[in-house]
């Protein structure tokens, strides 16, 4: 058995995009778009993953865009995604001055919570052992849920 994907419903195929690619830093590796469906698909793996994810279809996240309008709710229901990242203040810090709100910050130099557009949850774990707490993330409180 290996992991393939992950589908995740999304309102807004640019703004999800914006998020996952420009923001969070995954990276497009196939797209699919279904006229007869009314669909649009797109595949997106973690930088280190994208060429394995090209050859073998996995690693991913697949986001489905149904072109018409449907109400999603309950994203946090399946539980969330969870990406390594090289240095978790870093890139809780890229994050930030992105404009995302990082819902569980970075306390323990560990673990940290994002939500997506389509308020799905991301969880952000630190590669290796947990760095020694700092600020501002050590005293910064929780926001929202996730």
């Amino acid at each position: 058995m290996e992991y393939l994907h992950t589908m995740v419903r999304v309102t807004d195929l640019s703004k999800s995009l914006d998020f996952y690619c420009d923001k969070l830093g995954l990276v497009e590796v196939r797209r699919m778009e279904n006229d007869k469906g009314r669909f649009t698909l797109v595949y997106l793996a973690a930088p280190a993953d994208a060429e394995h994810a090209k050859k073998e279809q996995a690693p991913m996240v697949e986001l489905t865009y149904n072109w018409d309008t449907e109400a999603y709710t309950g994203g946090r229901n399946f539980g969330h995604l969870a990406y390594g990242v090289d240095d978790i203040y870093a890139t809780c810090d890229r994050l930030m001055k992105a404009g995302v709100t990082i819902n569980r910050p970075p306390r323990d130099g560990y673990m940290a919570f994002i939500r997506s557009p389509d308020d799905i949850s991301i969880e952000l774990l630190q590669k290796g052992p947990a760095k020694p707490p700092q600020e501002p993330w050590a005293s910064m409180q929780n926001t929202g849920v996730w």
